[in-house]
């Protein structure tokens, strides 16, 4: 039971955090393996006494805390971290067991010490491979706002971001979709990111156009610039186009590995209306 309740304790919190990084369009797979983690700890309480599994999960969530935890120290992430913070993990979790196969007869009767190891170094794998096929949220950092804005400035070190809001019961996005791009016009991409403090880390902002006549993203250009962590509320940047063309875009907010933070999807419809309707004037 004891054991049941740290697990449960450590996948509910991973589930909490990792759900301000995740992204549905492309990094929901694993925090859908996440809430698995959970539910299954809370319901298949017979089962969680098998020591492959009590093995394979401790691996689990102690490569998960390790990802996190690491940048959080050395205030830096990248590749490098990631596969440091991993055999940290993996090292751990084999001087565990070698311990408590010293200690314990009962689990040397119990369980095969070829099979534990090779269930270890599958879920080692398995993760790495999530990781470098981009699947795993960038945690972390997290995504706190993401809006398609007509207009940004600065004043007494705010952000004023005017934008288009949508109807009152689209309460999961700020901005409207429909974008009207007027004559002299530039579309202005805002976002905030939550990073620990003095976290530094190089963001990109991806702009892309759909194009229909191939059915196929196209990438228009990416724009960099460096965060810095601490801010509660995030770091705030934003990035901008002018002579868009109208149809679908999409802006991925990645970083220099390219692991996906957010994206914000719009449509830029032409019009000749100077002030769009619904306009918000809102300070950050």
């Amino acid at each position: 039971m004891a054991i049941q309740f740290s697990f449960g304790g450590l996948s509910s919190a991973y589930v909490v955090y990792f759900a301000r990084s995740v992204s549905l369009s492309k990094t929901i797979s694993f925090f859908i393996i996440l809430i698995a983690l959970l539910c299954a700890n809370e319901f298949l309480k017979k089962r969680i006494s098998n020591k492959y599994l009590q093995f394979s999960v401790y691996f689990f969530i102690s490569f998960t805390f390790f990802a996190f935890m690491a940048p959080v120290f050395i205030k830096s992430m990248n590749t490098q971290i990631f596969i440091f913070s991993g055999l940290i993990s993996l090292a751990s979790t084999l001087a565990l067991i070698a311990i408590i196969f010293t200690r314990s007869p009962s689990t040397r009767k119990e369980v095969k010490r070829g099979k534990l190891f090779g269930i270890i170094i599958f879920v080692y794998v398995l993760i790495n491979v999530f990781y470098f096929f981009r699947l795993i949220p960038p945690v972390p950092l997290a995504l706190d706002q993401g809006i398609v804005a007509h207009d940004i400035r600065m004043e007494n070190g705010n952000y004023i971001v005017t934008y288009e809001t949508d109807e009152w019961y689209v309460f999961w996005r700020d901005h409207r979709l429909a974008f009207n791009f007027g004559p002299n016009d530039r579309v202005y991409i805002y976002s905030s990111i939550f990073a620990p403090t003095d976290l530094k880390k190089s963001m990109i902002h991806r702009w892309q156009w759909y194009n229909e006549s191939t059915s196929e993203w196209e990438i228009v250009e990416d724009i960099g610039y460096d965060i810095t962590g601490g801010r509660n509320d995030g770091f705030r940047g934003y990035t901008y186009k002018s002579n868009v063309k109208p149809g679908i875009w999409k802006v991925a907010i990645i970083t220099d590995e390219e692991l996906l933070l957010g994206v914000i999807d719009f449509e830029i419809v032409s019009s000749s209306i100077e002030s769009p309707k619904r306009l918000t004037v809102k300070k950050f």
